[in-house]
């Protein structure tokens, strides 16, 4: 069944279109290995420098609150000004520099501050770069493209943390583990600048327009905003996981980022599969991710040792089909004229619901473990009734049944 769904897209590894859509993998693949890295051992961190668990989730949530209410401003910018490379770059720069400056932050409110820049750095290069690769992924299809991008993303999710692990399993401080991510921080800001001379015009590899009212976005956009925020409101951070993995015992700190790690991987192929089913059964699909995404919570929380290790594959599986649909819908929502700034009003909701769930779960987690775990799973399935209202809406933009 799988050979049948990817049968016919050898022929999409040629092209420019292709080229930069693993240039950019390529990015952020260096990219990820830096701040996924870090993100791998930040909960325990702040809780070693003093850190309460209420104060975890909030720096975990407003790092993304921030981080996605720039994009707001970035998108606009990006569509005002057409500087997609310009704000790529500042935003990598911020994104990836604050890194490694973790391994001198010798309080958790100095380290705190740090993981919120790296999350506007993000922030600040998303929308226009997502509008770089929309482009590209016009030509093998949104899903497959973003899809594609979201795999060689993922490879540096999984080694950024296998490098922090072996950093601790050979007796090395979390400091030390932050020093080595410089690395792969100026790789990604050289592999970056390759691209930028090789593809300066992006936009010349976009072949259609979908036929979207340029005076606003439709209903089906604004219920996917809806539905997407909901999601986001449940999906727990892994700062907190991670945080619940060292308080109870239940996972040594050197295994921690393994689970990270393992997690990341699962990300990278259910990306690349969800990406594909996107692209021939449209939005239907994000109510099965939604499912899939509503057990790992009372797995990684209320599970043994065993169960949390399935349960953080889950969290993959919800992550990965979450990066390649979710961008891809927004590409196919929006024109060319109106996308950077489609992707900074949807980013920043997202953004604002991820930060108002990570508070709440953070704020149950000190009272109630339980609670967390239904708050978790019954605010992500109150988004499957949205979806279902836009699969019975007629939706005008081709690729979206």
């Amino acid at each position: 069944m799988i050979k049948k769904m990817f049968k016919g897209y050898k022929d999409l590894l040629k092209g420019d279109a292709v080229k930069f859509i693993i240039l950019m993998g390529i990015v952020s693949l260096f990219a990820d290995m830096t701040y996924e890295g870090s993100r791998s051992i930040t909960g325990p961190y702040l809780a070693i420098l003093g850190a309460s668990a209420v104060t975890v989730g909030f720096v975990a949530g407003f790092g993304e609150l921030a981080g996605y209410v720039i994009r707001f401003f970035s998108g606009h910018l990006t569509d005002r000004t057409h500087g997609y490379w310009t704000i790529t770059l500042i935003g990598y720069l911020i994104n990836l520099i604050a890194v490694p400056l973790l391994a001198l932050a010798g309080s958790w409110e100095v380290a705190a501050v740090l993981i919120i820049v790296e999350r506007v750095g993000k922030g600040i290069r998303v929308p226009s770069r997502d509008v770089m690769l929309s482009h590209a992924c016009s030509q093998v299809g949104p899903g497959w493209g973003f899809g594609l991008h979201e795999a060689l993303d993922q490879i540096g999710a999984i080694m950024g943390p296998l490098i922090v692990a072996l950093v601790l399993f050979l007796h090395g401080s979390y400091q030390l583990g932050f020093a080595f991510l410089l690395l792969p921080a100026v790789l990604a800001i050289m592999v970056l600048v390759i691209s930028r001379s090789l593809y300066p015009h992006p936009h010349n590899l976009e072949v259609s327009t979908p036929p979207v009212d340029t005076k606003g976005f439709n209903k089906v956009y604004w219920l996917y905003v809806i539905s997407a925020a909901l999601i986001a409101a449940g999906f727990a951070d892994f700062a907190l996981i991670a945080y619940h993995f060292q308080k109870t015992a239940l996972v040594s700190p050197g295994l921690i980022p393994i689970f990270y790690a393992v997690a990341m991987g699962v990300d990278g192929v259910a990306a690349l599969l969800f990406g594909r089913l996107f692209d021939k059964y449209g939005l239907s699909i994000m109510i099965v991710v939604t499912l899939l995404s509503a057990l790992f919570a009372p797995m990684v929380f209320l599970g043994g040792f065993y169960v949390a290790f399935l349960g953080m594959a889950i969290w993959g599986v919800s992550m990965g089909a979450q990066e390649s649909i979710m961008r891809s819908a927004v590409a196919v929502m929006s024109t060319v004229k109106k996308r950077g700034s489609a992707y900074g009003i949807f980013n920043t909701i997202f953004g604002v619901s991820w930060f108002a769930g990570s508070v709440i779960m953070g704020i149950l987690y000190s009272f109630s473990i339980t609670d967390l775990v239904i708050f978790s799973v019954l605010i992500q399935l109150i988004s499957i009734p949205f979806f279902i209202a836009m699969l019975k809406i007629r939706n005008p933009v081709e690729g979206i049944p």
